[in-house]
C-alpha cells in the first residue's frame, strides 16, 4: 500500500511526557515549553491533565498553563479529563478537545482501576455526552492495546471490541497505543487492519513508545496500513512505568527525520523541534533521547 502523503503528528511531551517527572516542572516552564512546540507547527498539542494532583502531582497546574500559552490558530490543544469534574475544569480553561482512556486488557483494567474494561468506559458516557454539547472534539485513547504487562498478549479482538466501543461514544479519534512498548512491525500492521474495518482509518492514531527499540519499525507498519495520525514526545520525554529504567514515547525529532526522509508532509519545522528538545531535556538535568535530535544537534555545534 502507498504510503500516506501528510501526517498529523499529536506531540504529547507537555502531558504524557512530563507527567511521570519526580521533581515538579515550574508552570512557565510547562507553557515556554507549549509555545516553543506552537511555533514548530503543530497541529496538535497534548497540554495537561485535569485529574486529582494526588494521583499526578505534576499536573496539578494545568489550569494556569492552559491560561498562560499563547494559543497557535489551527493548533488544538487536548486533556486529559477522566470524570465530569475534570471536563467542566477543562472547558473552563479552553480545551479544544478531551481525552479519554480506556484499556484493551482486561487485567490491566481491572489490576489499575479495578473494574472491567466496559464498566470503564461507561464512566466516560457523561463526559463524552459533555463534550459533544459543548462542540469540543473527544478523543479516545486504547492503552495496551499491543501488550499487557499483567496478561501478556492482547487479542486483536478486544481491541477491535473498544475501538467500536469508544467510536460509540462519539470520539473523533482513536488512538491505538503500545503503553509498553512491546509491539513488533507485523502485530502493529495486523491489529491497525483489524481495527480499519471497524473504525475510518483517517480516524485512528499510533501511539509507540520505543522501550525495545521497536517505535519507528511500528510506525513504518502502521504507514503502510494506512495510519496517518502518530503522537510523540520531544527528545522522548516520558518513562515507560513497567519496565524499569526504560525509555517511553518515541521522540519526536526521531519521528519526523524518518518521515522527511519518506517525503512525507507533516508541517512541522525539524530544527526548531531539536532545539526544543535540547532546551526542555536541559531543564530536565539529562540529555534527550533522541538519537536524530541529539546527531542533528552535535552537527549544528561542530565549525563548518
Amino acid at each position: 500500500m502507498s504510503l500516506p502523503s501528510r501526517v498529523k503528528i499529536v506531540e504529547v511531551a507537555p502531558r504524557d511526557g512530563l507527567q511521570n517527572e519526580k521533581q515538579f516542572i515550574p508552570t512557565e516552564v510547562k507553557i515556554e515549553l507549549i509555545d516553543r512546540l506552537s511555533r514548530a507547527g503543530f497541529a496538535n498539542i497534548e497540554a495537561a491533565s485535569f485529574v486529582s494532583p494526588k494521583w499526578v502531582p505534576q499536573m496539578a497546574d494545568g489550569t494556569e498553563v492552559m491560561n498562560g500559552i499563547q494559543r497557535r490558530p489551527g493548533t488544538i490543544y487536548s486533556v486529559l479529563t477522566p470524570n465530569l469534574r475534570g471536563f467542566e475544569a477543562a472547558l473552563a480553561a479552553g480545551a479544544d478537545e478531551v481525552v479519554v482512556f480506556g484499556s484493551a486488557s482486561e487485567a490491566f483494567s481491572q489490576r489499575n482501576i479495578n473494574c472491567s474494561i466496559a464498566e470503564s468506559l461507561a464512566r466516560f458516557e457523561p463526559v463524552a455526552q459533555a463534550a459533544k454539547a459543548a462542540k469540543l472534539r473527544l478523543r479516545g485513547s486504547i492503552s495496551c492495546a499491543l501488550g499487557c504487562p499483567y496478561q501478556g498478549e492482547v487479542p486483536i479482538a478486544s481491541v477491535v471490541d473498544v475501538a467500536r466501543r469508544m467510536l460509540a461514544l462519539g470520539c473523533d479519534e482513536i488512538d491505538i497505543a503500545d503503553t509498553i512498548g512491546v509491539a513488533t512491525p507485523g502485530r502493529v500492521g495486523a491489529v491497525m487492519r483489524a481495527v480499519s474495518e471497524a473504525v475510518d482509518p483517517a480516524r485512528l492514531a499510533g501511539h509507540f513508545h520505543d522501550t525495545y527499540g521497536q517505535a519507528l519499525a511500528n510506525i513504518l507498519a502502521a504507514l503502510q496500513a494506512g495510519i496517518s495520525i502518530f503522537h510523540s514526545s520531544v527528545a522522548g520525554i516520558g518513562g515507560c512505568p513497567y519496565a524499569k529504567g526504560a525509555t517511553g514515547n518515541v521522540a519526536t525529532e526521531d519521528v519526523l527525520y524518518m518521515l522527511n526522509g519518506l517525503g512525507i508532509d507533516t508541517g512541522i519545522e525539524l530544527d526548531a523541534v531539536v532545539e526544543t528538545g535540547q532546551w526542555i531535556s536541559g531543564h530536565l538535568g539529562r540529555k534527550p533521547s533522541s538519537r536524530a535530535g541529539n546527531a542533528l544537534a552535535a552537527r549544528k555545534e561542530q565549525p563548518a
